[in-house]
This record gives C-alpha cells, structure tokens and sequence, in this order.
C-alpha cells in the first residue's frame, strides 16, 4: 500500500476489548507494518476482535527499538504507513515508541494518535483523589536507596501523583512511600483495571501497605499530594511522627526530613522537636 508516509500511535484495550475503538479495528485491518511490545497479543488481539491483519507484524520492545527505529523511518518515506501498539493502553507511556517518534519527527515524517484506553486517566479517575493537578511518576527505582530519594524528591508536591508497579514489589513500593509520605496520605491501589478482577482499594497509605495481603495483576497506583505548608502542626505532632516512622524501621535522619518535608517546616525544627522530646522522656525516666 502507498500513501502519504504516517505513523500511528494507538491505545489499546486494557482488559475489556470492548474498549477498542472503530479507528483501531480500521488501522489494524489497513496498515502495511504493525510495530508491537508484544506480538503475541498483538495477533491475540485481533482475534478477539474479529480483525484479519495482513501487515508485516514486527516487535517493538525496549531492547531493539533504538536499531529497528531508522528502518521504520525509511519505510514510511517510502509510503507505507506504520502502526505502533504496545501490550496494553497508549504506548510511550512508561512503553516502548518514543524513539521512534522522535526518529520520525526529526525526518519529518507525519505522526498522529487513535486515543483510546490508559490505565493512568483511568486510575485517576476511580481512586476518588483530586484530579485538578496530577503528575504521572512511572515507575519506582527498584533499587531501595534510590526509590527512597525519589520518594524524597516527591515529599513536597501537592498534585496527585501516579505511579505504575510490579504485583511482586507492591509490598516494598507501599512501605517506602508509607516512610517517604506518612501513613495518613490518602491513596487507592488499582488492580486489573476493566478486567474481569478488577479491583480499588482506598485508603491512607497506611492502612493499605498493612491490609495488603497478596496482590496479582497489574497494578496503578495513586497518591494524594502534600499537604499546604499552612497545616504544618506542632512540635509534639513532628516528635511523634518521627517516632512512629522509627518504629517501623526507617532512621531517624530519614524519618525527620520525610516529617519536615510532609509538614512543610525546616528539618532543624523537626529534629530540635525530636531532641525536646527525647529529653522529656528522660526526664520522666521513660
């Protein structure tokens, strides 16, 4: 097929393919190359919609995208059109294909979208959270030291925040933002979005990294933005929630800038309250 060079980049269903749209069923049916995370549930997903592809079905994942991108640029200038789909929602988010649009727009070659499903709006919109200002996180270092300053970085900011994890670090992910925001910050965990297990739970972080149970599925995230520094509380509440971030195994230099941070006050003075509280408990011989 020839036609004016384009590349199209498409959200697919989540679960429920229901939720595919009339422009995806066309474009799968009509590409000449369909680039795919997985093309495995690519064809599993023209099946289910009842779609014959006759395109040129290549994979699109993260560790072949840098090499596949400029083959892929010279076969649109040559007029075929191109189809970018990822496993599950709009692709490039936290997904292979921004190399290849960014290789397509530097050659000029024309790119456009077929919106459809993501599993971020859609969280977003079920967590019962703020959804005036939000920012989407992706997801957390794996790595417990670097998800911990990451957590830290996020400790001011007041939109709500969206993340993607793995069910397997659901646990580990929970308790590091517990000990990074408090256990009181507001938060829904979504599972299995549009599926047939689908599932929210809401809560403060708290109370859902300690009723987490096991978890299976895809997972999304979603958190409640700081506080306004003008609920900043007093010197026994900054005390108490430094002991209580103590007690759950974070340490103290942690616990008290996480504190002064979620209280919007200097850490100087969360940890003076600290040092006050200490010497009240010997005083008393506590």
């Amino acid at each position: 097929m020839t036609g004016p060079a384009i590349l199209m980049i498409a959200a697919t269903p989540l679960g429920n393919v229901g939720d595919a749209s009339a422009r995806l069923r066309d474009a799968l049916a009509s590409v000449d190359v369909i680039a795919a995370e997985d093309t495995r549930r690519l064809h599993r997903l023209a099946r289910d919609l009842g779609v014959t592809v006759s395109a040129e079905v290549i994979a699109l994942h993260d560790s072949v995208e840098g090499g596949r991108a400029k083959k892929l640029v010279e076969r649109l200038q040559h007029g075929e059109r191109v189809l970018v789909v990822s496993d599950a929602g709009m692709p490039l988010v936290s997904d292979p294909g921004y190399r290849l649009v960014r290789a397509c727009l530097d050659a000029g070659v024309e790119v456009t979208v077929l919106p459809g499903p993501s599993a971020v709006l859609a969280a977003l919109a079920v967590s019962g959270l703020p959804v005036d200002r939000f920012c989407f996180e992706g997801f957390l270092p794996r790595k417990p030291g670097e998800r911990r300053r990451r957590i830290e970085e996020l400790g001011d900011e007041r939109r709500t925040m969206i993340f993607f994890e793995a069910p397997h670090r659901l646990a580990e992910a929970m308790s590091a933002l517990v000990d990074g925001f408090g256990t009181e910050r507001p938060a829904a965990i979504c599972r299995e979005l549009t599926k047939t297990y689908e599932e929210v739970r809401r809560g403060s972080l708290g109370e859902l990294r300690d009723g987490l149970g096991e978890v299976r599925g895809e997972i999304t995230l979603v958190v409640g933005g700081a506080e306004s520094p003008g609920r900043s509380g007093d010197p026994q509440s900054w005390a108490a929630e430094v002991a209580d971030r103590e007690s759950q195994g974070v340490d103290r230099r942690t616990a008290i800038t996480s504190v002064a941070r979620y209280r919007g006050v200097s850490r100087r003075d969360v940890y003076d309250a600290v040092v006050q509280a200490k010497s009240g408990d010997q005083q008393f011989g506590k």
